[in-house]
């Protein structure tokens, strides 16, 4: 779990190749297996003082598209991954979506070391390449290994403000790593290679220390799409990781969609060979039999509904079918009934299944306020999906005729067509991102709503004429008053339902102090030019006085342009008042 892809991994992975030794790694589908002889030549140097022996048959590391497909966890009861790598900037400490990955693994309960990346950045680093930390930390000046101590303080600080406790690992003592809670922290450098050997014996030392019981073999098949693609020469194929358990090629297996559950016969296992290129369709290995855990692609009929992130079962000759298919179903259904909800709202697409679970939490719980969502899908955007959002445009809700795609592709005619229909597609990688391209447009929406708006909606009030402060008796009419309800804002037109209804004129300008100001409240005394373009010989002291007092001139429209636009302008009492207004004018 990661915040930035992981270059990491890779200097884990080129390490070996650049020296080629290109054996004892295979690359696999979304995953990289590191075999138990290149893990120990390639933490040599650091356990010549560790003196640690490896039992663990190698190590799977999983870096694909879509965290969230991991951290979900799944109803099979454990998450995917057995030990995770939350990697946290050392110059820039927890940002928003390290917090992010955090949370979800406390969530989860999944044990995690944390890489302080990025080392090499303190301020006059001598370079070691790929040497284990300490001793690299060694031959550095004092002032660097200073301000490396301070840096790894206030990452610990700020992991402590989220209620983990960590500890750099070679300081921890035993107690501490008996201690669960303990977050080892290991300093890192992913562009020179520093510290990366200490990554590797230390998620070796984790898993035969803590994890030994959760990494046994087992024979029952747990497996997760990662990803579908279409490969030329294969037709549509279906990245999986099986972590346990056997898959032979001829089995029945069974899949998760959003129309249902997709059953197939596996026509074909492949994973790429040890050697890098996967372009060239022949390059891949067939295999009839698979063991977990590793990286595999299947190829079968009618994969191409298949969501990312969904589990994968086959179905045995003693396997009632119907029942294996509901199980598959079992986490999307328990989504959908999260998602059906509103009727009108914007639509969501989102890379995997996870994702769309963490968009979705994400607008319906962590936002202020909440974003409701009509409509969801899974991968790329097509013309069909802009269509079916386009309807929000006749429902008189065009602001929700938008698109949120978190992590797809957009097809150009998809693109084009929404501009014709009027639909907005906001795309991002970061789950904020998206969020904040929403809300900037919402906001920007309810603004020019509003302007709009201000035209017919007229605020409530009731004013005192003061008659020691007449300035102009005749059009403009300038006198004093005192609000003695509610909000007198410029544009208001005021009347005196008193005598019949009658019309004064709108406010022009409204002067406080010598001042102009755009509204007074309640309690203020202010000058007021009153303006009336169709009884221009309306004067004060003839056809009315102060003994009446001046009312907003409300009607239905005005009212339900309040309630839409301006409802957080307008306090409790204000409300009360409109309705007080609606007994005045007779307004149902």
């Amino acid at each position: 779990v990661d915040t930035g892809k992981t270059k990491l991994l890779d200097k884990i992975r080129k390490t070996n190749v650049q020296e080629g030794e290109a054996g004892g790694i295979t690359q696999q589908i979304g995953a990289t297996f590191f075999e138990k002889s290149t893990l120990i030549t390639q933490t040599a140097r650091l356990n010549e003082t560790e003196n640690f022996t490896f039992n663990i048959p190698g190590m799977l590391v999983i870096d694909t598209p879509g965290h969230e497909s991991f951290t979900n966890l799944r109803s099979r009861g454990s998450s995917l991954c057995d030990v995770a790598i939350l990697v946290v900037d050392l110059m820039h400490g927890l940002e928003q979506q390290t917090k992010e990955s955090l949370n979800m693994l406390l969530k989860r309960g999944t044990p995690f070391v944390v890489a302080l990346n990025k080392i090499d950045r303190c301020y006059a680093w001598k370079t070691c390449k790929d040497a284990p930390i300490r001793e690299a930390l060694e031959g550095q000046e004092e002032g660097t290994v200073g301000e490396f101590r301070t840096r790894a303080t206030e990452a610990k600080i700020q992991l402590q403000e989220l209620g983990v406790n960590s500890n750099l690992y070679w300081e921890m003592g035993d107690d501490d790593w008996s201690n669960s809670d303990f977050v080892p922290l290991v300093p890192t450098s992913a562009i020179t290679g520093e510290g990366v050997q200490d990554i590797l014996l230390l998620l070796c030392q984790i898993a035969q220390r803590k994890l030994w019981r959760n990494l046994m073999f087992c024979a029952n098949l747990q497996a997760t799409v990662l990803e579908v693609k279409a490969i030329d020469g294969l037709g549509m194929t279906v990245d999986v990781l099986v972590l346990n358990g056997y898959v032979k090629e001829g089995d029945t297996a069974i899949f998760c969609s959003l129309d249902g559950p997709v059953v197939t016969e596996i026509r074909g296992l492949l994973t790429p060979p040890p050697s890098r290129e996967m372009r060239v369709k022949s390059d891949y290995i067939h295999h009839k039999q698979v063991k977990g855990a590793l990286g595999v692609k299947i190829i079968g009929n009618g994969l191409d509904k298949v969501m990312a992130g969904t589990p994968m079962m086959i179905c045995g000759e003693y396997d009632e079918e119907e029942d294996i298919k509901e199980e598959v179903m079992s986490d999307l259904s328990k989504l959908t009934n999260k998602l059906n909800t509103d009727s009108k709202g914007v639509m969501v697409q989102a890379s995997t299944l996870g994702a769309l679970e963490a968009l979705l939490q994400f607008l319906r719980e962590d936002t202020k306020p909440p974003i409701p969502v009509s409509a969801i899908g899974i991968g790329t955007i097509h013309k069909r999906d802009v269509t079916k959002i386009s309807i929000m445009n006749e429902r008189g809700v065009s602001e929700y005729a938008t698109i949120l795609a978190f992590d797809v592709k957009v097809e150009p005619d998809a693109r084009d067509h929404a501009r014709e229909m009027g639909v907005r597609i906001f795309t991002a990688d970061i789950i904020y991102h998206l969020f904040d391209q929403f809300t900037r447009f919402m906001e920007e929406l309810s603004e020019t709503r509003r302007e709009e708006a201000a035209a017919i909606a007229v605020f409530p009030s009731i004013c005192r004429i003061l008659p020691q402060h007449i300035f102009n008796q005749k059009d403009p009419i300038i006198v004093g008053i005192e609000v003695a309800e509610g909000i007198l804002k410029i544009g208001t037109p005021l009347c005196i339902p008193a005598l019949e209804g009658l019309y004064i004129g709108k406010v022009t300008s409204i002067e406080m102090n010598g001042k102009q100001q755009d509204t007074a409240r309640k309690g203020a005394s202010v000058a007021v030019k009153i303006e009336n373009e169709h009884n221009p010989t309306l004067t004060y002291g003839r056809q009315f006085d102060s003994t009446n007092s001046l009312y907003s001139q409300v009607t239905r429209a005005s009212i339900d342009a309040l309630k839409t636009n301006f409802k957080d302008k307008l306090e409790n009492e204000d409300w009360r008042l409109v309705v007080k207004l609606k007994k005045v004018f007779g307004i149902i």
